[in-house]
């Protein structure tokens, strides 16, 4: 894997697991009890995204890495998962 494919790959990586993080520990301002005047309750309360960013790049890190011992340091392919799956054109089913 070359650095340009592993940063796309890290880069996409890291956006499924952002979207995944965001709603960990977020509060709305009806939950609160304290909804500002011309926003939705549903509006987040107190939104810090630095606590997002880290939190969301060192699981995309750990992703990452799971990815790479598999592929890189294991060996395995996308082939090599489809070869896990049953082949049903040979059992009549």
């Amino acid at each position: 894997m070359g650095l340009g494919a592993g940063f796309a790959i890290f880069f996409i990586i890291w956006w499924v697991v952002l979207f995944t993080v965001l709603p960990f520990s977020a509060r709305s301002q009806a939950d609160e009890d304290n909804v500002t005047p011309g926003t939705p309750p549903s509006a987040p309360a107190d939104f810090h995204f630095s606590t997002v960013f880290w939190r969301t790049t060192a699981l995309s890190v750990v992703v990452f890495g799971l990815y790479f011992l598999v592929t890189v340091v294991g060996g395995f392919t996308l082939n090599d998962l489809i070869a896990l799956t049953p082949d049903f054109k040979r059992s009549g089913i």
